[in-house]
């Protein structure tokens, strides 16, 4: 019989206390990565996540945690990665261990601040992994239905189709269905774009905006989406597959995204850092906003909602006035 891979889960937050609990379903141990040695005690002790999704019922027989990061990475063939972007950087400078023969998989969606890079880029750049062993994990999905045993698709991309659908058996239980892809750099860069839409999606909402110019936003959304991705990475692709429209939908109207509950605190008049404060938790979008700002410098793709948003979180400007000015372009 052939040896299980023994996975390693790097993070602490919802979405990586919902996929070790879907992880929990499979033979063998999990090894996770909590930075809290205070976290990890109490998980032990208390059999949940102190901080994110506490309803989750943790096995600590099946887990073992440690904040060592090394240790974990030596420990584990396949790395999944669940860390916000703007920390993964940092989070990785104490990460010595060679990981360059290993399976790296990506939950994050988003992009490194400074370097501008995807993920999968960034792994490629500063840990020598080639492609063919990386793998993008993407929705539609939220780490609380997730939790909540709630059907989900998962998308799993990779250069290696063979890997990509591997990674997805060992996700595949009876209330998660999995597709595989070859297209990473889309569906990295349309689930980074995503989240800046659901930002403007609630900044509108938090103005008095309803469904009917809800429904006109994400609908030039997902065309901006495509605008992009088609330009800084052509290939044929089907934008309405849910792994794209699928996740720009559930981001932008879920009660469960992040994302639009910052930009919904934004429209009703909280400043920037009051509402980063208040969230308590990351919202990717804030920082992808300026990276694909700055990415599509190079590009000149025509994407009003992403400079509405911008405008907004970084050049101060009204959101009153930037999304007035933002409904004469749309159509």
């Amino acid at each position: 019989m052939k040896k299980m891979p023994v996975i390693g889960v790097i993070g602490g937050g919802s979405w990586a206390t919902a996929i070790v609990k879907v992880l929990q379903k499979n033979p063998g141990h999990i090894n996770w990565f909590i930075r809290s040695n205070e976290n990890i005690e109490f998980i032990r002790k208390n059999k949940h996540n102190p901080h994110y999704l506490r309803a989750v019922m943790l096995d600590p027989e099946k887990l073992n945690i440690s904040n060592d990061i090394n240790y974990i990475a030596k420990e584990s063939d396949i790395l999944i990665f669940v860390i916000p972007a703007a920390f993964l950087k940092e989070t990785l400078e104490k990460l010595s261990e060679d990981i360059s023969e290993k399976t790296v998989v990506s939950a994050i969606k988003g992009v490194i601040p400074g370097d501008n890079l995807l993920i999968s880029d960034f792994f490629n750049k500063y840990f020598n992994l080639h492609l063919s062993s990386i793998v993008i994990l993407s929705g539609p999905s939220h780490a609380e239905e997730v939790a909540m045993e709630r059907l989900s698709y998962l998308t799993f991309a990779s250069a290696d189709i063979k890997l990509a659908r591997s990674i997805a058996n060992i996700f595949e239980i009876h209330y998660i269905k999995t597709i595989v892809s070859g297209d990473i750099y889309g569906i990295e860069y349309a689930s980074v774009l995503k989240n800046i839409f659901a930002i403007a999606a609630g900044i509108c909402h938090g103005l008095g905006y309803g469904d009917n110019f809800q429904a006109v936003l994400v609908s030039n959304a997902i065309q901006e989406i495509k605008r992009f991705v088609d330009t800084v990475r052509p290939t044929t692709r089907d934008i309405k597959s849910s792994v794209y429209l699928g996740d720009l939908i559930v981001t932008a109207y879920s009660q469960f995204s992040r994302n639009r509950t910052f930009g919904n605190m934004i429209g009703k008049g909280y400043s920037v850092k009051a509402a980063i404060l208040e969230l308590s938790m990351v919202a990717e979008g804030y920082y992808a906003t300026k990276c694909i700002y700055e990415i599509n410098k190079k590009h000149f793709v025509n994407m009003p909602v992403t400079d509405a948003v911008y405008n907004i979180l970084y050049d101060n400007i009204s959101p009153a006035i930037e999304m007035k000015l933002l409904t004469k372009s749309l159509g």
